[in-house]
C-alpha cells in the first residue's frame, strides 16, 4: 500500500485514560482529532489500581463518564484503609483510616459551603479506566482513534507537525500533518524524545514487579479489609476489586531477569502460607520523581506520564494527567476554533508543571514513609515506636486541600488580584472565588449542582440580582468567545462565590471576578483567553442566550 498522508487540528500520540481524555475534551469544544495508540487493547495487567481523587471525579463527571467509572469500580461501601503491618503472621502495627465514598457522600450532604465537592473519590482498577475511557473516545464521531499504529517520527513545519506513523495492517509508514499534536504516550514517551526534552530526576530509579493473582484464602483477610497492606518484609499488597483479585509488589533486582516465580517472591515477603488459586501476569516497571524541563517545543505538548513521572502511591499519576488533559485540551480547542491566542498554551506549561512539582514533593514524602517502615521495622524497633511514627503521618491520606486546592498563582491567563490569597489548608477545601483557584461547588436550592449548570466553555455566573452580566457576555460572543450567562440566585452560592460576577473556564477554575462590570472588559477578554490586548474593540454585540439557576 503507498503511503499516504493525513490532516488533522490535534494529533493525540497514546490511548491511554489520558490521551482518551484529552481527545474527549477536544470533542467537548467539538474539535475533531485523530488518536494513535501502539496497543490494541488496554493493558490487562497495570503496575497498580487507581486512586480518583473527588477532583478526578468532577471532571470526570463534566465529559459524562463519571457514572460508568463507578459502575464499574470498587463497591462504594468499602473504605480505603492502608495497613501497615511487619507480615500477615502478626496484628498491624497502625491502620490509617479513609471513610468510603458512601461515608463521604453522607459527610457531603451534611454540609453547603463550599467547603465538599460535588463528587466523593472512587477507586478503579487502572485496565477499567482506561477500558472505559477509550471505548468513549471510539465511540465520539470526532475521534478518529487507531489502534495497534505505531509513532515513529515527528518533524516540524510551518503551521504545524508532520509525524510519522506506522499502519499496523501493512507496515505502511504514513504522515499525519497536524496543527497541535498532544504527547500522551507515557513514561517512555517517544514524543518527548523526538523533542529531545530532557527529564529532571529527583532520585535514582527503582525496578518494581508487579504480580497479579487470584486468591480466596482468608488468611489476606486476617486482619481485616485494607486497600494496601504495607508488609515491612519488602512487599505492597494491593486489593484490586475487594473480592479475590490481588497485586503484590515488590522491589526488583536491578538488571536481572524477571524471576521465574514471582509469586513465590510475593508469598515469601507476606511471611505467611498462603493458597493462590491462579497467578495472571506479572509486570515489571520503573518507579522515579522526574518532570519534563519544558512541558512542550512548538506545536508538540507532553501530558500526562509523557511530562511527569511518580511513584503509584497517593494517586498523584493519574490524578495529575487527568487534569493536565483537561487544561490543554480546551487551550487547543480555543486555538482551533479560533477565540484563544497563543498566551493560552503558554499557560499549560505555567500552570500545571508547578502543580507536578508540588505532587512530586508530595509523592516522596509517602515514599519515605514506606521506606521508614520498612527501614526502622528491619532494625528491630518496637511496635509500639512503628505506631507512633506513624501515626504522625496518618495526615498523608486526609488531604482534600491538595486535591481541590490547586491554584494558578503565576498563569498568565488569569486575571489577578492585588492582596493576599485566601489561606490553603492541607486537609480541607478553602471555598473562594480567589483567581486561579477552582470555583466551589454547592449544591443549588432547587435541586441539582451548580457546576452542572456550567457551560462548555467560559461561563459568567451572575449573582448580581441586576442583570449585570448579560451585555459582558453578549460583547463576549460578538468576538466569537463561547460564554455562558448563568444568572444565580441562590443564597448558598452567594455565601462563598464572594463576588457578583465570576468568570469560570471550561476546567472550573474562576479566571476573572469582580462586584461591578469593569471599565474596559475587552482587556480582561483578551487575557483570560490568551490573546495580546487590541486597542479597537467596535464589534456587533450578539444576543447570548441566558439561563437561570
Amino acid at each position: 500500500m503507498p503511503a499516504k498522508t493525513f490532516s488533522t487540528p490535534v494529533l493525540v500520540v497514546g490511548a491511554g485514560a489520558v490521551g482518551a481524555l484529552l481527545a474527549l475534551e477536544l470533542a467537548r469544544h467539538q474539535v475533531p482529532s485523530v488518536v494513535i495508540e501502539r496497543s490494541v487493547a488496554p493493558a490487562a495487567y497495570p503496575k497498580m489500581d487507581c486512586y480518583l481523587s473527588g477532583r478526578s471525579m468532577e471532571l470526570l463527571r463534566r465529559l459524562g463518564l463519571a457514572g460508568a467509572i463507578r459502575e464499574g469500580g470498587v463497591d462504594p461501601e468499602h473504605s480505603t484503609d492502608l495497613l501497615w503491618a511487619q507480615d500477615l503472621g502478626q496484628p498491624p502495627v497502625l491502620v490509617w483510616h479513609h471513610p468510603s465514598v458512601n461515608q463521604m457522600r453522607q459527610r457531603y450532604a451534611a454540609v453547603n459551603d463550599g467547603s465538599a465537592p460535588a463528587e466523593p473519590y472512587q477507586r478503579v482498577p487502572g485496565s477499567l479506566l482506561e477500558a472505559l475511557t477509550r471505548d468513549a473516545a471510539r465511540r465520539h464521531p470526532l475521534i478518529d482513534v487507531r489502534e495497534g499504529w505505531t509513532f515513529a517520527d515527528l518533524a516540524s513545519e510551518a503551521g504545524g507537525v508532520a509525524a510519522t506513523v506506522v499502519d499496523p495492517g501493512t507496515g505502511t509508514r504514513h504522515v499525519i500533518e497536524a496543527r497541535y499534536l498532544a504527547a500522551c504516550d507515557g513514561a517512555g514517551s517517544t514524543v518527548r524524545r523526538c523533542l529531545e526534552i530532557p527529564f529532571d530526576e529527583w532520585s535514582t530509579p527503582t525496578e518494581h514487579l508487579s504480580v497479579h493473582f487470584k486468591s480466596a484464602d482468608p488468611v489476606l483477610r486476617r486482619h481485616g479489609r485494607a486497600f494496601i497492606t504495607i508488609v515491612a518484609r519488602g512487599l505492597t499488597l494491593v486489593s484490586h476489586d475487594e473480592r479475590d483479585t490481588w497485586i503484590g509488589i515488590v522491589r526488583a533486582p536491578v538488571d536481572e531477569p524477571l524471576t521465574t516465580d514471582p509469586m513465590g517472591l510475593v508469598q515469601e515477603r507476606l511471611g505467611v502460607d498462603l493458597a493462590v488459586d491462579e497467578v495472571l501476569g506479572a509486570t515489571r516497571w520503573v518507579g522515579s520523581l522526574a518532570i519534563a524541563r519544558t512541558y512542550g517545543k512548538g506545536s508538540a505538548y507532553l501530558v500526562g506520564d509523557a511530562a511527569h513521572r511518580f511513584y503509584p502511591v497517593g494517586g498523584h499519576a493519574v490524578n495529575t494527567g487527568i487534569a493536565d488533559a483537561v487544561d490543554l485540551g480546551w487551550k487547543l480547542a480555543a486555538l482551533v476554533s479560533g477565540w484563544g491566542g497563543a498566551r493560552l498554551l503558554d499557560s499549560y506549561e505555567a500552570e500545571r508543571r508547578p502543580v507536578a512539582l508540588f505532587n512530586r514533593e508530595l509523592c516522596a514524602g509517602l515514599v519515605e514513609v514506606w521506606r521508614r517502615f520498612e527501614r526502622l521495622a528491619a532494625a528491630g524497633v518496637s511496635r509500639e515506636h512503628l505506631a507512633g511514627i506513624l501515626e504522625q503521618d496518618v495526615h498523608q491520606i486526609d488531604n482534600l486541600g491538595v486535591h481541590f486546592g490547586q491554584r494558578y498563582a503565576d498563569s498568565p491567563v488569569i486575571w489577578h488580584e492585588r492582596g493576599d490569597a485566601p489561606s490553603w489548608h492541607w486537609e480541607r477545601i478553602t471555598p473562594t472565588t480567589w483567581p486561579g483557584t477552582r470555583a466551589p461547588a454547592v449544591r443549588l436550592r432547587g435541586g441539582g449542582e451548580l457546576f452542572d449548570r456550567l457551560g462548555a466553555a467560559f461561563t459568567l455566573v451572575d449573582l448580581s440580582g441586576r442583570g449585570m452580566g448579560a451585555p459582558l457576555v453578549r460583547e463576549a460572543n460578538g468576538r466569537g468567545i463561547p460564554m455562558t450567562n448563568l444568572v444565580v440566585d441562590d443564597l448558598a452560592v452567594r455565601a462563598c462565590w464572594e463576588r457578583d460576577l465570576v468568570l469560570v473556564r471550561p476546567d472550573q477554575h474562576v479566571a476573572w471576578r469582580d462586584d461591578s462590570p469593569p471599565a474596559d472588559w475587552g482587556t480582561v477578554l483578551d487575557r483570560v483567553t490568551g490573546q495580546e490586548p487590541t486597542r479597537t474593540r467596535h464589534v456587533p454585540a450578539l444576543l447570548a442566550g441566558q439561563t437561570r439557576a
